[in-house]
C-alpha cells in the first residue's frame, strides 16, 4: 500500500498523520511517499519520520519526492493521498492577505477560510490542486484524496465538482466540539457516553443535538449558563456562546475564526466589540511566527535528544485509511458535496460537513435533513461567497472575485462596492505570480 503526503514540509502535521499510520497494524507496512517543493523542509520531515519509523519497529519505508517535476512519481500508484499544502506560505502570501485589506480598514483574525483572505487563499490554491487532480487521474485514479488544506469548503468543493478524484475534506474541529463546550461549562461529568449530531459547513457546522448517556437533552442546562460565561471578562469563546444566545446552537470552530465569518463582531463603527468579545485581530500572522520559531527550537531538540515515541492522535486520516483497508466501520464528520440534498435546505453545489460512515466501500455521507432555518441562513452567507470563489477559479473571470468579496458578510458589511473592487485589484497585483491571470 502507498500513502502519499502532499505538502510534507508541514512537518508537525506530517508527523501526526504518518505517525498515526505507523501506529496501525493495517497501515504500518506502507510506502510513505513525502512530497514537497521545499527541499529543506522535506529533509526535516524525512529525518523525523525515519527516526519515528525505526522507533516503531522499522515497518514500511519512506520515499521523498522534491519539486513539481517529481510530483507525478510521488502520486503514482498511491492508495491514499493526504493534502496539507499552503501555497505562498506565511511569507509572502499570508502577510499580503492581512496587510492589503488593513489599508482599507478591513481587519481579520485568521483569514484562511472565509473573508477576503480566505477568498485569495482559495484562488491561489485551486490551480495547484487542479494539477494534483490531473496527475492523480492519470497515475492513481482509484486513490482517496484526504484534504486538510483550507479554505476547506472551497477547495474540497472544487475537487468534487470539477475533477474525477474521490475526495473528502477533513478538519480537526468536529472531534473536539462538544467536549470543548462541556469542559468550558464545568460539565465534564456529561462527557462519557454522550450522543451528538453535528452538521452544516466546515468551521460553521452546528451542534444540533447533544444528549448525555441516558438520552437527556443537555442544551437546556447549557443555555442556562450562557449569560454567565458571556459576562466573564477573560472568557475566550464568546462569539460561539453568542451564537447559542441568538441562534440557539453552538458551532464547531473557535470564536476567533467565527468572529470574521459574519457581519456582527468586527466592525469599525463599533470598536468596543473587539474587547467585549475578546476578538484577537491579526491572530493568524502571530500564530505563524510562533509556529515557525517553535518548530526551529523543537527540531533542534529532536536532533539532539532523539525523536520521542508517537501516540496515535485524534486526526481522522489514519482511521479512514484503516476502515477502507480492513472494512471495520468508522464514523467521521466529513466535508462532501451536498449531493441529493444531504442537508435539504442548502444547495446541492455546496460543500457540507455531515456525519459519514467509512468502511471498505469508502466514505458514505449520511443524510441529515433540514437545518434549523436560522442555521441554514447563516451557512448560506458563507456558501454564497464560496460558490462564487470557485466560479472565479474555474472561469478566471475577475467579476466573480468582486462578487465573492461583495457577498462575503464581513467584507460587504465594512466596505462599499467601489472600495471592495479596488482592494481586490490590489490583492491580485500584490500576489503576483501566485495567482493566475484574471480577465
Amino acid at each position: 500500500m502507498k500513502i502519499t503526503f502532499m505538502g510534507a514540509g508541514s512537518t508537525v502535521f506530517a508527523r501526526n498523520v504518518i505517525g498515526d499510520c505507523m501506529c496501525s497494524e493495517a497501515l504500518r507496512d506502507s510506502v510513505f511517499a513525502l512530497y514537497d517543493i521545499d527541499g529543506d523542509r522535506l529533509k526535516e520531515s524525512e529525518t523525523i519520520l525515519e527516526a519515528m519509523r525505526q522507533g516503531k519497529g522499522g515497518y514500511g519505508r519512506i520515499e521523498c519526492y522534491l519539486g513539481v517535476e517529481n510530483r507525478k512519481e510521488a502520486l503514482r500508484g498511491a492508495d491514499f493521498v493526504v493534502n496539507a499544502i499552503q501555497v505562498g506560505l506565511y511569507d509572502p502570501c499570508t502577510i499580503i492577505d492581512f496587510e492589503v485589506p488593513k489599508k482599507y480598514g478591513l481587519r481579520q483574525t485568521i483569514a484562511d477560510t472565509m473573508g477576503i483572505g480566505g477568498i485569495m487563499r482559495a484562488l491561489r490554491t485551486i490551480p495547484v490542486m487542479a494539477d494534483f487532480a490531473r496527475d492523480m487521474e492519470e497515475v492513481c485514479p482509484n486513490a482517496l484524496f484526504l484534504n486538510y488544506t483550507n479554505p476547506m469548503a472551497m477547495l474540497t468543493g472544487y475537487m468534487l465538482r470539477y475533477t474525477g478524484v474521490k475526495t473528502v475534506g477533513l478538519c480537526h474541529s468536529v472531534q473536539v466540539c462538544s467536549e470543548h463546550l462541556l469542559k468550558s461549562l464545568d460539565m465534564e461529568d456529561k462527557l462519557e457516553g454522550r450522543k451528538e449530531l453535528i452538521a452544516g459547513i466546515n468551521h460553521m457546522a452546528w451542534l444540533l443535538e447533544l444528549k448525555d448517556k441516558n438520552g437527556v437533552d443537555l442544551y437546556p442546562a447549557i443555555k442556562a449558563r450562557v449569560e454567565e460565561k458571556l459576562a466573564e471578562p477573560d472568557f475566550k469563546d464568546k462569539v460561539r456562546f453568542d451564537y447559542i444566545k441568538h441562534f440557539g446552537y453552538y458551532c464547531t470552530e473557535s470564536s476567533e475564526h467565527n468572529a470574521e465569518y459574519n457581519m456582527f463582531y468586527i466592525k469599525s463603527k463599533y470598536p468596543e466589540l473587539i474587547e467585549r468579545y475578546n476578538i484577537p485581530l491579526d491572530e493568524y500572522p502571530r500564530r505563524c511566527v510562533r509556529q515557525i520559531e517553535g518548530w526551529k527550537k523543537e527540531y533542534a531538540e529532536l536532533c539532539e535528544k532523539g525523536v520521542q515515541d508517537h501516540a496515535r492522535s485524534r486526526e481522522y486520516a489514519s482511521h479512514i485509511m484503516e476502515a477502507c483497508v480492513t472494512g471495520a466501520p468508522y464514523q467521521i464528520g466529513g466535508n462532501v458535496l451536498n449531493t441529493n440534498y444531504l442537508i435539504s435546505n442548502l444547495p446541492q453545489e455546496a460543500c457540507v460537513e455531515v456525519p459519514c460512515l467509512v468502511n471498505s466501500y469508502g466514505v458514505q455521507p449520511c443524510r441529515v435533513g433540514a437545518l434549523p432555518v436560522q442555521c441554514a441562513a447563516m451557512n448560506m452567507t458563507n456558501i454564497n461567497a464560496q460558490l462564487l470563489t470557485i466560479e472565479a477559479a474555474v472561469t478566471l473571470k475577475k467579476d466573480h472575485i468582486y462578487q465573492a468579496a461583495m457577498l462575503d458578510p464581513h467584507t460587504g458589511s465594512e466596505l462599499d462596492i467601489d472600495t471592495i473592487k479596488k482592494m481586490v485589484d490590489d490583492l491580485i497585483e500584490a500576489h503576483g505570480s501566485y495567482l493566475p491571470q484574471y480577465h
